[in-house]
């Protein structure tokens, strides 16, 4: 019979490549997880993994085999939903991963809406990055995220998550009114990205921490229209990327939600660009009742008007 525990810790090296990186993920010793994988091998009859200098490759079996992991790990999270389901109230903890706006712009009234309709769940948030998200789910450190993707920077597929979508907003190039005369009257609109982009070619930009979803959107949306952005600032809350921009640093590329309340002397020119959140989660854990009470908090804040001092509404 074949392990779940020593199944998980072969698809996870599917996605990393590395013993050291799957120990690190999983809170093992490199040495513990070769052990397990080795037993694994035992139990399979037949080589799952093969060295190619420092990362471990795996075998056409061990590549079947994980397919198989995939389908087995679905099916226990079903099963674990539907005892869920079969239990008397909702109780216990929810582990939350969101990015900073949905934390600020989505998160308060969800969670207001959670403590009065489920007073005995305990829901726990933790900021991340989307581009963490999906090894923190699959590791089971989180239970549910919110994620977003950009036109310029789409989502890889996971097979061990799921996703559905939650809103669209469109993007905004932030800059100062003091460096082009503009008319007065609120947010304007650009024809093309490019139309947009192109005049701050020569510009400092201001972008966030690289490696995140957010600077990658930056540095893509501007090659886009034809140049390298210049980066001298590297900030990820948007609040305080809006006042850096008020006071001439750069100009930036903001999503609706974060461009709440813009101090004056900030320039918005909505973009033919958009990002998407969606609710993602464990494959096979889409009836967790958890999850789906925190889907319908998340859409009730969402029809009832969050962000109310954004230039737009977000679309759900």
């Amino acid at each position: 019979m074949l392990d779940v525990r020593r199944l998980r810790l072969l698809r996870e090296l599917s996605y990393r490549g590395t013993i050291a990186a799957v120990a690190e993920a999983l809170t093992f010793t490199p040495s513990a997880v070769s052990q397990q994988l080795a037993a694994l091998e035992r139990e399979a009859g037949v080589a799952l993994l093969e060295r190619t200098g420092r990362r471990v490759a795996l075998t056409p079996a061990g590549i079947a085999l994980v397919g198989h992991a995939e389908a087995v790990l679905e099916r226990l999270e079903q099963a674990a939903a539907e005892l869920a389901v079969a239990r008397t109230g909702l109780t216990g903890t929810v582990r939350i991963g969101a990015f900073p706006t949905a934390t600020r712009a989505l998160l308060p009234a969800a969670l207001a809406a959670l403590a009065r309709e489920h007073p005995a769940l305990e829901p726990m948030v933790d900021e991340i990055d989307p581009a963490e998200v999906a090894p923190r789910l699959r590791a089971g450190d989180l239970d549910v995220a919110l994620v977003h993707e950009y036109d310029f920077v789409p989502t890889e597929p996971d097979l061990a998550l799921d996703s559905i979508p939650l809103l669209e907003e469109p993007m905004y190039l932030v800059t100062s009114r003091a460096a082009a005369s503009v008319p007065p009257d609120g947010p304007e609109a650009a024809a093309s990205a490019r139309t947009a982009l192109l005049p701050w070619r020569d510009a400092a930009w201001i972008a966030s921490t690289p490696g995140t979803l957010c600077h990658a959107m930056t540095v893509r949306a501007c090659q886009a229209a034809g140049f390298a952005p210049r980066i001298r600032h590297h900030i990820d809350d948007f609040a305080t990327v809006l006042a850096m921009v008020a006071i001439g640093q750069g100009a930036a590329l903001v999503p609706e939600l974060g461009a709440e309340d813009p101090p004056e002397g900030v320039r918005l020119t909505a973009l033919p660009m958009r990002r998407r959140t969606r609710i993602a989660f464990r494959r096979g854990a889409a009836a967790r009742p958890a999850i789906t009470a925190l889907t319908a908090a998340l859409r009730s804040g969402l029809c009832s008007g969050v962000s109310p001092g954004a230039p737009g509404r977000p679309r759900p």
